[in-house]
């Protein structure tokens, strides 16, 4: 079990990252230069399991004793069709959050959408939706890990965020995977974290 959650682990980070690198160098290369493929990058440190549920309604139960994930973002362009305009121009986020403890890690691929209230400020607001694969238990966790119920999980995300320049940004995140009680078990785990973004 221990060798196939370490192998699930890497394999996610590695598929993220080579989106990554692989959407930058599609960006960067002249003959893209008229198509904007990859939008942002974003990476950030968490608290794991900071909470218990969806929405972190009592600010008392947070717990703030496993900064030990790691996340990876890439945000491409909303797609230039009607499908996406109709719901707003969200953005393809694939990601990963990685725990270096041994816990449970993330892998996820959603659609961002981002609002700024006020016009004149670097402020902005963020909601994400969409599916999270993780490498947990499914049910018998032992101690210090949660049950999961199925490995195939909706993500939310919501972030607070400002504008640091032209390109870099910082965004306070809260993310959430569970399965809504379709699977036996449905423990849920939700991080917080801060993360460091730079749009090309």
């Amino acid at each position: 079990m221990a060798l196939q959650r370490a192998a699930a682990v890497i394999a996610s980070g590695v598929l993220c990252c080579l989106g990554l690198a692989t959407g930058i160098a599609r960006a960067e290369d002249p003959m893209y230069s008229s198509i904007s493929i990859v939008d942002e990058v974003r990476f950030g440190f968490h608290y794991h399991d900071v909470y218990h549920g969806f929405i972190p309604t009592d600010p008392a139960m947070f717990r703030f004793d496993q900064l030990e994930d790691i996340s990876l973002e890439v945000l491409f362009a909303s797609p230039d069709v009607d499908a996406f305009r109709w719901i707003g121009s969200p953005r393809p986020n694939l990601g990963v959050n990685i725990n270096f403890d041994g816990q449970e890690s993330v892998a996820h691929l959603a659609l961002t959408w981002q609002l700024r209230p006020f016009a004149s400020a670097p402020l902005f607001v963020e909601g994400t939706f969409g599916a999270a694969l993780n490498n947990g238990y499914l049910t018998n966790a032992p101690d210090g890990f949660q049950n999961l119920g199925c490995h195939l999980q909706f993500y939310e995300q919501f972030g607070i965020g400002a504008d640091l320049g032209d390109n870099a940004r910082v965004i306070l995140a809260y993310d959430h995977t569970s399965n809504a009680g379709l699977c036996e078990a449905n423990e849920g785990l939700s991080s917080l974290g801060l993360k460091l973004g730079w749009q090309f």
